[in-house]
């Protein structure tokens, strides 16, 4: 039988990368990671090579069933120099969780966008629907913008096995949320850029881009977008004090310039200290507390200081994996 592999990647572009994909039909497929074979492609094309030397190569590291295709799967790579080093485009290679103890939960926003009209559907063209406030968890056709591709989404990446915990409408119309959980911070990665592949795919059939920009609206009053980083490693899922919490987020406090850089491009248009967000300039952090950099969930201090935090600060155009690989070398330095 013939298969369809998708094979999905990161570019090169600056400051923020894109997805790319292709086709590669096999026969035989065993649906098994180890029966994807390595690809190739062209990195003059992808700002990852130049015409001179330019086969950079797909290394396959997570597959799953295409929900959109018959005999398909998606199988998310990292690029590779022809040598097999990894690429300077290649965020995955530089997490340091070889046994996954650490877990996220990545919350991320994003603005469905009417390439017709620039604008999220839900916004008259030259002006703005009523301020923000009712969207939010919303129902009702003048409140929930977009739903079928929301839905449609959620039921692909369910279908594809990734662990997406739920939905929901944001603050801003046309602006909606999904999350996703894994134990591993590249597998993490993995899920979040498969799910935001399938959105990307997924709002093509209805007419929609995805606009992942923090800030796509400018200098107004409505809200940004962001992926709220839910992290915890086994220290601090048994720790049992709050001195423990109190020396992560020290940690981070130090190393906001490390953070920052990674956190997305643009950031700074988001991370004003309005809109339940603290400034880009200052760290902050407190049980409950959605204005800080990082918040100490409730449950946390409930289960006897035993948990997770939730660094509010990546933007929706952050590369999940380099989240990550930060976040995991903060709290290891945090711990010392």
């Amino acid at each position: 039988m013939k298969t369809k592999l998708e094979y999905i990647w990161l570019d090169g572009y600056k400051p923020t990368q894109s997805l790319r994909s292709k086709t590669q039909v096999v026969s035989d497929f065993g649906g098994k990671l180890e029966d994807c074979p390595m690809w190739s492609f062209d990195g003059s094309s992808t700002e990852q090579a130049d015409g001179s030397s330019s086969d950079c190569l797909l290394k396959p590291v997570a597959v799953v069933p295409d929900p959109g295709r018959k005999n398909a799967y998606l199988v998310m790579t990292e690029v590779l120099n022809a040598d097999g080093t990894p690429h300077e485009s290649n965020g995955r290679a530089t997490i340091d969780d070889d046994d996954d103890d650490f877990w996220f939960g990545f919350e991320q926003e994003y603005f469905l966008w009417d390439p017709s009209t620039n604008l999220p559907p839900g916004f008259p063209q030259g002006g703005y629907p009523p301020p923000q406030g009712p969207y939010y968890c919303s129902v009702g056709a003048s409140k929930a913008y977009g739903r079928d591709v929301v839905e449609e989404h959620l039921d692909a990446c369910l279908a594809a096995g990734i662990n997406v915990e739920g939905i929901n409408g944001e603050v801003a119309a046309g602006q909606w949320e999904f999350q996703v959980f894994a134990k591993g911070a590249a597998k993490a990665g993995d899920e979040t850029w498969i799910s935001r592949y399938l959105l990307e795919r997924t709002a093509e059939r209805y007419g929609y881009s995805i606009n992942w920009h923090p800030k796509p609206l400018g200098d107004t009053d409505w809200n940004g977008s962001g992926m709220h980083a839910n992290f915890s490693n086994g220290v601090m899922r048994t720790a049992g004090e709050e001195e423990t919490f109190s020396k992560i987020c020290n940690e981070f406090g130090k190393n906001i310039d490390r953070h920052i850089q990674v956190y997305g491009a643009d950031n700074h248009h988001r991370l004003t200290g309005k809109h339940e967000t603290q400034s880009i300039h200052q760290f902050s952090y407190g049980v409950s507390d959605r204005g800080a950099s990082i918040r100490i969930p409730i449950g946390t201090v409930e289960a006897g200081w035993k948990g997770r935090l939730e660094d509010r600060r990546p933007a929706s155009n952050a590369d999940p994996y380099r989240v990550a690989a930060v976040i995991v070398k903060t709290t290891k330095e945090g711990l010392k």
